[in-house]
């Protein structure tokens, strides 16, 4: 009986994450079908599925193209200008665009990226984030602060989750780590935990 347990175990460690895998691609790409499947089901009298996500694809594709031309650039930024006046659009809108610079050119604004560990003090305990900031003159109230420009935002990503938390911390307590920052939010979503060849866990 234990035999087929274990045998059951190994078979549904394999199983799990090419079907996760599958279904969260998939999900994705329905996902990015409909923005302009939906409407395109309306007006083409056959529908061929996918069309939506290709389309979408090619849609992106042209604005990243619009946006490296200097004139378009400059359109597109009094346009957004506009938009982030607007408080309701701004604190959706604002959030959303800097996290997505943040993951798209390798940090902040100022291009700030970069793996650490953090002291937690005399415990002992160390925790690895990721510094977002530097600098603080754009946030109000902070740049004055008596520890501010010896400090640096660090990102600590949650084990088993999407969240997380940030710390303001002073130089003096983070160590860099000479590690991918992708390696670094996978080793930190799972908790550290690596599976290996012969389809058990250890911790790594």
């Amino acid at each position: 009986m234990k035999q087929l347990q274990k045998i059951f175990l190994q078979g549904l460690v394999t199983f799990l994450p090419v079907a996760l895998t599958i279904y969260i691609v998939y999900a994705g790409i329905a996902i990015v079908d409909s923005f302009l499947g939906d409407t395109l089901r309306e007006i083409l009298p056959i529908y061929i599925p996918g069309l939506g996500f290709l389309l979408t694809v090619l849609l992106i594709f042209l604005l990243g193209l619009l946006l490296n031309n200097l004139i378009t650039v400059g359109i597109f930024q009094k346009l957004e200008q506009k938009i982030t006046q607007i408080p309701l659009i701004k604190a959706v809108y604002s959030p959303l665009r800097d996290l997505m610079n943040l993951f798209s050119k390798g940090g902040g604004p100022s291009g700030l990226q970069k793996v650490v560990l953090v002291d937690m003090g005399e415990t002992g305990v160390r925790a690895m984030g990721l510094v977002t900031r530097e600098s603080f003159s754009d946030v109000p109230g902070i740049e004055t602060h008596a520890h501010a420009t010896d400090s640096v935002s660090v990102y600590i990503p949650m084990s088993y989750g999407l969240g997380g938390f940030t710390l303001l911390v002073p130089r003096n307590r983070i160590t860099p780590v000479d590690i991918p920052i992708e390696k670094a939010m996978s080793l930190a979503i799972t908790g550290w935990v690596k599976a290996d060849k012969a389809g058990g866990n250890h911790h790594g």
